[in-house]
């Protein structure tokens, strides 16, 4: 009987133990988790109890794990972002595939290493693009591949990030400094550059990009505005961006309402009602958005060119109800257009009647982002398995859409100046 790919993960925060570990609970014949890193004793706590790794096998640090001869066929790397890529360099040294939390990083330079490190290991290096993973972009792609609207013209996409989700992860949380991690295009929306260059299939060429933090400034913050939400703020219960509101009182976010899942188990392992009072009433989750030390931006868009007189436009706004993408592609014989949440293609071929692709599971469940993380674990497990190195989303087609990235930022930065990726 095979025996199922073994695992250690460096960082046990949201992303390595609670959207890629949890596949080895529905799947232990295909996952086996063995090793982990983490600073917070909290969660290598949460690592034994759940999947049975033994005190010798956590680490508190990543260097203190990868200083062990190799103890699992894969490492993830789900740290913060300026950390990825000298752990996976020293997880390639040591032998590892990596299955590496996106993106791999600010500077292209660590990218263009990692690209060449894993030429030279031999090693499977795969970025958790998870979008590529879900049932509606491959459902997408594919009947693209198939020329159902036949050539492809124009992609527009939306990235609607939801208010409540930018106030906790790019104005309160760690994604809130370009500095400390990544610019926002790169950082939260890497993922939707991977897929434009996939479904245009052809090279981008050209990029051009506008935006800026207009909002969540200090000069914007109303009369009467306290530092913290739960310090007497004046403007507290006019405000949609309240502390309380978002993580206690919530029914889609708080604690009363979605429990102990994101984003509540950021604030506190194992979060309750009181460890989360606790964490607003000191941590950075209860801090005004208008009093942080935030400075990336809360909207953005981006034009691209690609090969093949393929254009595309993509926003990305903090300003939304809720949390999801929207998409529509036209061509020469049609246009097709669907948001993931809904699951729905809605396929119009020129001088036909409509057709809707129904991608709903039957249970109506989906794992993170769509059914991609679970998804994503499928296919790295199958391609371990199979002793392949070369996965759907492999360190070389990451690194097309993160120089993507880095040129809209360029761009933005440089007032939307056109920006020719070959010269880049």
């Amino acid at each position: 009987m095979p025996q199922p790919v073994t695992f250690a993960i460096c960082g046990c925060g949201a992303r390595g133990l609670e959207a890629y570990a949890p596949y080895q609970e529905r799947h232990p014949e295909e996952m086996k988790i063995v090793a982990g890193a983490d600073t917070r004793p909290e969660r290598l706590a949460m690592l034994r109890e759940r999947y049975g790794v033994p005190q010798e096998r956590c680490y508190p640090s990543d260097e203190a794990l990868l200083a062990q001869p190799r103890l699992a066929d894969v490492m993830i790397i789900a740290t913060q972002d300026r950390q990825h890529v000298p752990a996976a360099l020293a997880a390639l040294d040591k032998g590892y595939h990596v299955l590496l939390e996106k993106p791999i990083s600010p500077s292209l330079e660590e990218c263009r290493a990692l690209q060449e490190k894993a030429r030279e290991a031999g090693r499977a290096v795969v970025v958790c693009h998870v979008l590529r993973y879900t049932r509606f972009y491959a459902a997408l792609e594919d009947l693209l591949r198939r020329g159902e609207i036949g050539k492809i013209e124009t992609i527009d996409a939306i990235e609607h990030v939801a208010y409540w989700h930018q106030a906790h992860s790019f104005v309160r949380g760690n994604w809130r400094r370009s500095d400390e991690t990544s610019p926002m295009i790169l950082a939260k929306s890497c993922h939707d550059m991977d897929i434009l260059r996939w479904l245009a299939g052809e090279p981008c060429l050209k990029v051009q990009s506008f935006g800026s933090l207009d909002c969540f400034r200090r000069e914007n913050a109303p009369e009467g505005a306290a530092q913290r939400c739960l310090d007497g703020c004046a403007c507290k219960d006019a405000c949609p961006y309240d502390a309380e509101k978002i993580y206690i009182t919530s029914p889609h976010t708080g604690i009363r309402g979605r429990g102990k899942g994101w984003p509540c188990g950021v604030l506190a392992s194992e979060p309750t009602e009181e460890k989360i009072w606790d964490a607003l009433r000191t941590g950075p989750y209860g801090r005004c958005v208008f009093h942080c030390d935030n400075d990336v931006v809360d909207h953005q868009t981006v034009n691209l060119e690609f090969a093949h007189n393929i254009h595309a436009t993509f926003t990305m706004t903090a300003f939304t109800q809720d949390c999801h993408r929207t998409i529509k592609v036209t061509g020469t014989l049609g246009e097709v257009e669907g948001d993931m949440e809904e699951n729905l293609l809605h396929l119009r071929r020129f001088g036909q009647p409509e057709e809707v692709i129904d991608l709903r599971e039957e249970n109506g469940q989906f794992s993170g982002h769509g059914g991609g993380d679970g998804g994503l674990m499928k296919s790295f497990c199958r391609l371990i398995a199979q002793g392949g190195t070369q996965g759907l989303t492999g360190v070389d087609a990451s690194v097309e859409s993160h120089v993507m990235a880095l040129a809209a930022e360029a761009s933005r930065q440089a007032g939307g100046k056109t920006i020719t990726l070959a010269d880049f």
